[in-house]
């Protein structure tokens, strides 16, 4: 009979799960790995890599479009969606097949199968029990739905819009959040009209408001309509699309409506709660360090309140690798975990926003540089700007937020700053080479500390 006993026993192989099994093993401890589905859980199979991989045909598909406004005589015929699919699902089983490769490499007992936790670091499948020395939860997460919308055919969530076999001509986006503006920004570049309907007043807003009135302003220029601080009353399928009813009485049709409002935790039928794990909103709850209120028992990734972010899953699985193998590892930040909405444009922070800054400071200093003044931002024709803000009028950098194509390649150097406590005197002299986006963030240091080069006024 085979050994179940394994030094850390995990419980889904999602970002976090699979990123703790990979630095345990690295580390020389034996692991149990567990998934119900595929290795690399939502973010590789139904979440950040198809979604991107659909965002980068939106792009090439507006870059078809403006060919001719660089000088390239280039045409847009339309969307093939089945050749989409093909490459979406191509660069999916691509980093699929690597992910298994890995998994053999490090020598992991992957058990394919269904995992409920029964107390006591066992955690059963399909009649085995398997114990660990220390148990990992990482079970991540659902689409959230609206009780009272039934789903259906033509009423999805981002699961099933991953995969959908048409172009709709007019879409309906319930959700003004990351997952809601990225499939808005896909479906308006092949062709769509869509309406994005937000309850909150701002799309993106958990960001700077700066940032959701640029990303505004731009999807305004797009032809994107965005019915904020707006609910949604009720919808219903019909004969051929959908058919939506707001709260003040008015009624949008549409081919297509996405249920974007957000992602909830995946602890309901694990059997956490029955067994001593606590549970607040369906969240596991632990203390800086993951630990549960169980002895040996940790939690990372989405099921851990905070940002819903596979590579804030990814850290917390390596730090919960390091610390149960006694390196004493530093916790991940929760304001230090950088955040990119992949639209178009890009929007793309770390850190405090301005709001925030001033509640924990009491005061700050801001200061936006346009991209108007960035050679390459005008090369490649984007608008936008980079928001920095420090702690008062003398203290470190707090806040970096950005607005345009391409920034979300600019949050290394942003977190690095705002993670260093950086002054914006000690960023400044830093060498950014030219032409590149990259001088945007040298500019705003710059004019934070007090000499502009490149701001008129």
């Amino acid at each position: 009979m085979a050994d179940t006993h394994s030094d850390v026993l995990i419980l889904g192989g999602g970002s976090g799960g699979y990123a703790c099994a990979f630095r345990a093993a690295q580390l020389g401890l034996s692991v149990t790995l567990i998934e119900a589905d595929k290795i690399g859980g939502t973010c590789l199979h139904r979440g950040c890599i198809p979604t991107k991989a659909l965002l980068h045909s939106a792009e090439v598909a507006d870059t078809a479009r403006t060919g001719a406004a660089f000088g390239v005589r280039t045409t847009f015929d339309g969307i093939d969606i089945e050749a989409v699919h093909q490459y979406k699902n191509g660069t999916i089983d691509r980093l699929h097949r690597g992910l298994q490769g890995l998994v053999a490499q490090h020598k992991i007992n992957l058990v394919n199968g269904y995992g409920k936790y029964l107390g006591d670091r066992t955690i059963e499948v399909d009649g085995t029990r398997y114990t660990g020395t220390s148990v990992v939860l990482a079970t991540g997460s659902y689409a959230r739905t609206v009780p009272s919308i039934e789903l259906g055919e033509r009423i999805v969530t981002s699961d099933d819009a991953l995969n959908l076999g048409f172009v709709p001509k007019r879409a309906i986006v319930l959700g003004g959040g990351v997952i809601g503006v990225e499939f808005a920004s896909v479906w308006a570049s092949f062709g769509a009209e869509v309406t994005v309907v937000e309850a909150l007043p701002h799309l993106v807003a958990a960001e700077d408001p700066w940032c959701s009135k640029q990303l505004e302003r731009a999807f305004r220029k797009r032809g994107i309509a965005a019915r904020t601080g707006v609910t949604v009353a009720a919808a219903k399928e019909t004969a051929d699309g959908v058919l939506v009813e707001l709260d003040g009485g008015e009624t949008l049709e549409a081919e297509i409506l996405l249920v974007a409002v957000g992602r909830g935790p995946r602890t309901g039928d694990s059997g956490f709660a029955e067994h001593g794990i606590t549970l607040d909103r369906g969240f596991v709850v632990t203390d800086e360090r993951l630990r549960t209120h169980v002895d040996g028992v940790y939690a990372v990734g989405d099921i851990v309140a905070g940002l819903q972010l596979a590579h804030r899953g990814f850290q917390h699985g390596v730090f919960v690798a390091e610390e149960i193998a006694g390196l004493d590892p530093v916790p991940v930040a929760e304001h230090l975990v950088p955040r990119v909405t992949y639209s178009h444009p890009e929007v793309a922070s770390v850190g405090l926003t301005e709001d925030a800054a001033r509640e924990r400071y009491g005061d700050v200093t801001s200061v936006v540089y346009d991209l108007a003044g960035n050679g390459k931002s005008q090369i490649l024709k984007t608008s936008g700007g980079i928001k920095v803000v420090r702690a008062g009028d003398t203290g470190p950098v707090v806040g970096v937020h950005m607005v345009g194509d391409r920034v979300g390649e600019l949050i290394g150097e942003a977190q690095l700053t705002v993670a260093w406590e950086a002054l914006p005197s000690d960023v400044a002299p830093f060498v950014h080479a030219h032409p590149t986006q990259n001088e945007a963030l040298g500019e705003a240091m710059l004019a934070l500390s007090g000499k502009p080069l490149h701001a008129h006024g």
